[in-house]
C-alpha cells in the first residue's frame, strides 16, 4: 500500500511541474460551502489549493505568465448536472489540472445505485482525460462520525472503491478523503454537519497539494488539540439545535424538490489570475 502511494506521488511530482492553470468542478464541497471569506463568498479547499499551486510557480513573467484558476462548482449539483454544465466548460478552458468531485449528492439520495453512479462518473472521467492535462478525482469521506450520513457508510464506501478503480484505469491522482483521519474530528465540520469547516477545508487543500507532489506548510493529518469531554446533556442540546436549524430545512427542500444551488452561478467561471 505504501509503495503504491509513493509511486502515485512520484508520478504526480512529474505532472505538477507543468501546472500553470487549474479548474475545479463539483458541488458544494468544491464550491467551498462552510468556509466563508470576508466578502461572504465561500473560499474552500479548491481555492486554497489554487494558492498553493500558484506559490509553487516562479515569479510571473513573459515566459511563465500568471497562474490561472477557475472554480465552476455549484452547491447541490448532481452528477449528471455537473457533467452537463461544468465538464464542457472545463474542456473548453483546457487547464493543466482539473479536480473532479461528483456523485456525492446522488449517493445520499434514497434508491440510488452506487454502481450506476460510478459508470456515469467513469464516462465523464474518460471524456475529461482526453481534453485536459491532469484530472485529479476525489473519493468520499468516511461518514461513520456524521450522524445524518452514518447509515449510508456502506453505500459511500462502495462508490469510493469504484472511484479508486476508475483512477487506476485512467492514471488519475486521487484525493483520498476516506483515509484522511483528521476530518473525523467534529471540528473539521461546519455546524450543518454536512460541509467542512474552514479548518477542514484547509486540511483537504493540504492533502490535495501532497497528492500533486507539493511540499506543504503543515501536515493535514496533524492531530487536533485535546478538548475536554462533552457531557450527555451538551451533546443532546447540540443535536436538538442541529435538527432545528439544519436537518428540518434540508428535509423540507427535498420534499419540495428544491436545491440549495437553485439560481446559484459558479463563483469563478473563467480562468483568471489569482
Amino acid at each position: 500500500m505504501a509503495d503504491d502511494s509513493n509511486n502515485l506521488q512520484q508520478g504526480a511530482i512529474d505532472r505538477q511541474c507543468a501546472i500553470g492553470s487549474y479548474a475545479a468542478i463539483g458541488d458544494s464541497f468544491t464550491e467551498g460551502v462552510g468556509d466563508p471569506g470576508p466578502d461572504g463568498t465561500f473560499v474552500g479547499w479548491a481555492d486554497r489549493l489554487a494558492v498553493l499551486l500558484a506559490d509553487r510557480l516562479p515569479e510571473p513573467g513573459p515566459a511563465t505568465g500568471d497562474f490561472r484558476y477557475a472554480n465552476l462548482a455549484v452547491r447541490g449539483r448532481l452528477l449528471d448536472q455537473i457533467v452537463e454544465e461544468q465538464v464542457p466548460r472545463a474542456k473548453e478552458l483546457a487547464p493543466d489540472l482539473v479536480s473532479f468531485c461528483a456523485g456525492g449528492n446522488d449517493i445520499i439520495r434514497p434508491g440510488t445505485d452506487p454502481d450506476d453512479v460510478a459508470e456515469r462518473f467513469e464516462r465523464a472521467v474518460a471524456d475529461l482525460t482526453r481534453s485536459v492535462g491532469t484530472v485529479m478525482i476525489t473519493t468520499g469521506f468516511d461518514t461513520r462520525g456524521v450522524p445524518v450520513l452514518r447509515h449510508l457508510r456502506g453505500k459511500i464506501a462502495t462508490y469510493t472503491a469504484h472511484v479508486r478503480a476508475i483512477a487506476d484505469r485512467y492514471d488519475c491522482p486521487v484525493l483520498d478523503l476516506w483515509s484522511l483521519r483528521s476530518v473525523q474530528d467534529r471540528r473539521a465540520w461546519d455546524g450543518d454537519r454536512l460541509h467542512l469547516s474552514p479548518e477542514g477545508h484547509t486540511r483537504v487543500a493540504l492533502r490535495a497539494a501532497q497528492v500533486l507532489g507539493l511540499d506543504v506548510p503543515a501536515d493535514p493529518d496533524q492531530p487536533w488539540p485535546p478538548q475536554p469531554p462533552r457531557g450527555t446533556l451538551e451533546i443532546r442540546r447540540d443535536d436538538i439545535h442541529w435538527a432545528r436549524e439544519y436537518l428540518v430545512p434540508w428535509i423540507g427542500r427535498r420534499l419540495r424538490g428544491e436545491s440549495s444551488g437553485d439560481h446559484v452561478e459558479p463563483k469563478r467561471p473563467d480562468l483568471l489570475p489569482l
